[in-house]
């Protein structure tokens, strides 16, 4: 029997048909550049998104108890509630944003306005991007704005 012989190959061992010189590897470095880019999507959008729906529910919380302080005389003898001047009903708001106790959470502003019966308190969150961090944007700030005012019950009664 003659064992079959094969001819001495003079370049590398190739996989794959001819003309095949690369184009898979740069097939996957681009994937590679677009998983990078929707994980960041997904995860530096979810970050924005929770900071913006955070600052939302602390301006809701700081306008709810800032608006709380309420002038009792005034609504003994007229039956209607008006919130105290904005000095205090300010400070209360701060007061609240502050025991959130994070750098990152700072109330932008406060306004006592309606005539004495409504409060809009502005807050402000800010996040960090983890991904999109690489390709230069850094994260931002979202904001957001509550307004409440006191609750006056039947026939101007107070609740």
């Amino acid at each position: 029997m003659n064992p079959v012989r094969r001819p001495r190959s003079t370049g590398p061992a190739r996989c794959g048909p001819p003309g095949e010189r690369g184009s898979m590897s740069v097939f996957t470095v681009l994937f590679s550049v677009v998983v990078f880019l929707l994980a960041g999507m997904l995860v530096d959008g979810g970050a924005a998104i929770n900071a913006r729906l955070r600052a939302a529910d602390i301006a809701e919380q700081a306008a709810r108890a800032a608006a709380d302080r309420i002038d009792e005389d005034e609504l003994r003898r007229t039956g209607r509630a008006v919130i105290l001047p904005g000095g205090e009903v300010c400070a209360r708001a701060e007061e609240l944003v502050g025991a959130h106790d994070a750098d990152e959470v700072e109330m932008i502003g406060c306004e006592v306005g309606g005539g004495q019966e409504r409060v809009t308190v502005t807050v402000g969150v800010t996040w960090e991007a983890i991904f999109l961090a690489a390709l230069g944007f850094p994260g931002s700030r979202m904001e957001a704005s509550a307004t409440a005012g006191p609750d006056v019950g039947e026939a101007g009664t107070a609740p």
